[in-house]
């Protein structure tokens, strides 16, 4: 996964989700582990921290983001603006 991750860095203000393979959860189709974050960036001017963390269970925007599988494994890459929760 590092090699994977090194690779997603340069994304900027994107963040890397793998997809729940079972889940019990209620939006388990709108939820996911962080596995990987872009450094932020400049938009309009202004400086954008990244607010997730690599890890973290979020729940995103129900038609956000691109979905990608990779060595079998299925993803999903979206914007921070489209992370409507952390959950704890």
């Amino acid at each position: 996964m590092s090699k994977m991750r090194n690779r997603w860095l340069a994304l900027g203000l994107a963040v890397l989700m793998a997809l729940p393979t079972n889940s019990t959860v209620a939006f388990a189709g709108q939820q996911a582990e962080v596995v990987a974050v872009g450094p932020g960036g400049m938009v309009d001017g202004k400086e954008v921290k990244m607010e997730v963390a690599v890890g973290d269970q979020v729940i995103y925007s129900k038609y956000a983001g691109t979905e990608v599988k990779l060595d079998g494994e299925e993803y999903i890459i979206v914007k921070q603006d489209d992370i409507l929760a952390i959950c704890e």
